[in-house]
């Protein structure tokens, strides 16, 4: 399997694939980065163009996403997709994930500690990170990137391309619309329109 990228949150990934026993043979993708080394950890290969990505795809063509910005999760998977690639969720096996109704969707990446309770939908992308909490009946848009301790309480319905900051709180039934960017710590207590920076407690409109 291939990682999409080599820097931090990449290694997370690389993790989880150990906790999984599914390490062997991974390699990462970074075509931006100059001072890699060719294995990382010294195990690792590190693909450095789209030619050696299609070359690997050949052999094994799943792919995860080692990224977190939404948008850059959208982008570089677009372009696995492109080279052949087939989009694989990777789950922790010490995250919780609800049994009824919960539906999750190709390329998540569900980490550590994270709970996930029942009739919740993850579309395509979604990252949710270290302990974060997502409560029943809601629903997250594509390549949507959820920080470490994030709690979204029940009912939620969160649009595409949203990127959530480290321990923010969503009270219950709220709509977050498209590319809205949620800053860290913040407190939701209403609706956010598309293309809209929040932060503070509560929290408030910086931009759109």
């Amino acid at each position: 399997m291939v990682i999409l990228g080599s820097k931090g949150f990449a290694k997370e990934v690389l993790e989880i694939l150990h906790q999984l026993n599914q390490q062997k043979g991974v390699c990462f993708f970074d075509n931006v980065t100059g001072d890699l080394p060719d294995k990382l950890f010294g195990e690792f290969k590190v693909l450095r163009s789209i030619e050696d990505l299609q070359q690997e795809f050949k052999q094994d063509n799943r792919y995860t996403i080692g990224v977190g910005d939404a948008t850059t999760r959208f982008k570089l998977s677009e372009l696995a997709k492109t080279a052949g690639g087939d989009l694989c969720s990777v789950i922790s096996p010490f995250a919780q994930t609800g049994h009824y109704g919960t539906q999750i969707a190709k390329g998540c990446s569900i980490m550590t500690g994270s709970i996930i309770t029942n009739n919740v939908t993850l579309m395509e992308g979604v990252l949710l990170n270290l302990t974060s909490t997502v409560g029943h009946d809601t629903i997250i848009g594509k390549y949507c990137d959820i920080s470490p301790g994030v709690n979204i309480s029940g009912g939620c319905v969160i649009g595409d391309f949203c990127n959530i900051g480290t321990g923010a709180k969503l009270l219950p039934k709220l709509k977050i619309g498209h590319n809205v960017s949620i800053g860290a710590g913040a407190v939701v207590t209403k609706d956010v329109a598309d293309n809209t920076t929040v932060v503070g407690i509560p929290a408030k409109p910086l931009q759109k």
